[in-house]
């Protein structure tokens, strides 16, 4: 458990899932898309600061030649100089890309999640990791679902599963 140890900064990448407008924009709860996207931001802003690793997951719909209006990253969570980015075509963000060997490239042995939403891209991409053999922690109000009641559910009883959760204060603090 991380709860009064600090992350590892140069070992750690925070995992930014479908930070896009046409998800940003649904109906989502308990945390509006605004939101999840300001507390992503700050803790990217945080953990690139402090010498770690960002990596910003997209996803396209396979087989079409057009990407929905709204496909590309939010303003807030445009790629930096350094980020990874990635762009899947399922729901998690390993399967089908380089994601794992890039971060090991990093020497990175802990993610840290958010995004939308959180029991699909944001859960599907964390059991990866965890079965790559990342540390895993969730940003529990860097995250939302599609209901509130599916996100306290996945908080409550799912995620603590696979790694820790906590919040953006307490993740900021560690770094």
């Amino acid at each position: 458990m991380l709860v009064g140890m600090t992350l590892a900064a140069t070992r750690t990448a925070l995992i930014a899932v479908d930070l896009m407008p046409r998800i940003v924009d649904q109906n989502l709860g308990p945390h509006r898309g605004a939101d999840v996207v300001n507390r992503a931001a700050r803790l990217a802003a945080a953990l690139r600061r402090a010498g770690g690793t960002v990596v910003l997951v997209r996803v396209e719909r396979p087989n079409i030649a057009e990407q929905p209006p709204g496909s590309g990253f939010v303003p807030e969570m445009e790629p930096k100089d350094g980020d990874v980015v990635v762009v899947k075509r399922t729901i998690g963000a390993f399967y089908g890309t380089d994601l794992a060997a890039r971060l090991r490239e990093r020497g990175v042995n802990t993610v840290v999640m958010a995004g939308l939403a959180t029991t699909m891209g944001v859960e599907s991409t964390a059991r990866a990791a965890a079965d790559h053999g990342f540390q895993v922690v969730f940003a529990a109000d860097a995250m939302s679902g599609m209901t509130t009641t599916e996100h306290e559910h996945a908080l409550a009883v799912v995620l603590p599963r696979f790694g820790d959760v906590l919040d953006t204060q307490q993740l900021l603090a560690q770094l």
